[in-house]
């Protein structure tokens, strides 16, 4: 068992709670801060809600501490996370405080979800401190983490943060490069990519992509990689596919220009009640609850009503 830290959070929203959470479960105390005095007033209950999602006793948010200054919430700390905005400027300015604010052995890592790494710690100056903790939404029952390495001279930090979080029930996994969207993003933007461009170009509509997805190769992805996918019919086979596929995929070197003309037109996705389809607040609400119920389920903490 891993000894215990103090950490720190910057950011209440929708996934600094649940990091914050992760970490309370752990054993770990831990200080949250944001700027927003309304995020804070409703960390509690947030936190209460993924207790009750668990069936773990409350008492564990009593381990999570509301700040309203950055600097009570990490002055001390063994490890903090960011998760503020995807602002670039915005992180690179927090992680200024947080070298100046912490201790010099104190890891700091970012939760974003493309940004470099080494771009968000350009005016830091110990860079050995700064790594990559890329959680996915929501962070309390998504396993993965990517831990992303700037150069060799973090990797001490990588491991470090690395066993911190599997101590946490966490899957991280070490990306030994710091590039743009790091694996995951990667893997699902290029395939967001080649979806968008087969709706744009009148093969199928939305609604068709998404069950060829969850209906057809997506049945097996929660236990068969790509690779390992590859690897199980034979790369003989992979290789003829992709001679064949490969040089008609869609190549849009920037965000497609129908995503673009949705947002133009103000069809943001179930917020404003079209994206690429057209939802009720019902259809929407029941598709946020589908996905929270099989999340838990494969946690083993499945309830049913």
């Amino acid at each position: 068992m891993m000894e215990k830290i103090t950490a720190g959070v910057v950011g209440a929203g929708l996934m600094g709670h649940g990091i914050a959470y992760l970490l309370a479960r752990a054993g770990h105390e831990v200080s949250v801060y944001d700027p927003s005095a309304e995020v804070l007033e409703t960390l509690r209950d947030r936190l209460l809600g993924i207790a009750e999602l668990f069936g773990d006793d409350p008492a564990i948010v009593d381990k999570v501490r509301a700040c309203k200054s950055l600097d009570d919430a990490v002055t001390g700390a063994g490890l903090v996370i960011e998760a503020a905005l995807e602002e670039v400027a915005l992180k690179q300015d927090i992680f200024v405080d947080l070298e100046c604010l912490t201790p010099p052995d104190c890891i700091l890592a970012s939760n974003t979800s493309a940004i470099p790494i080494a771009r968000i710690a350009e005016k830091v100056a110990d860079k050995a401190r700064v790594v990559g903790t890329h959680f996915w939404n929501p962070p309390h029952l998504v396993p993965l983490v990517e831990v992303v390495q700037i150069a060799d001279e973090n990797l001490a930090a990588v491991e470090r943060t690395i066993a911190i979080l599997r101590d946490a029930g966490r899957h991280p996994v070490h990306v030994r490069k710091d590039i743009p969207g790091f694996i995951g993003n990667r893997l699902q933007h290029a395939l967001k990519r080649e979806a968008i461009a087969l709706v744009a170009a009148g093969i199928c509509d939305a609604e068709t992509i998404d069950d060829v997805v969850k209906q057809g190769f997506g049945k097996r992805m929660g236990v068969l990689g790509p690779l390992e996918q590859s690897d199980l019919v034979g790369l003989d086979l992979t290789r003829n596919i992709h001679t064949v596929l490969m040089p008609d995929l869609d190549t849009t070197p920037a965000p497609h220009p129908y995503l673009l003309e949705r947002i133009a037109e103000g069809h943001l996705g179930m917020k404003t009640g079209e994206g690429f389809r057209k939802w009720s607040p019902e259809e929407a609400e029941a598709v946020r609850d589908r996905l929270r119920r099989a999340l838990l389920a494969d946690t083993g903490g499945d309830k049913t009503d």
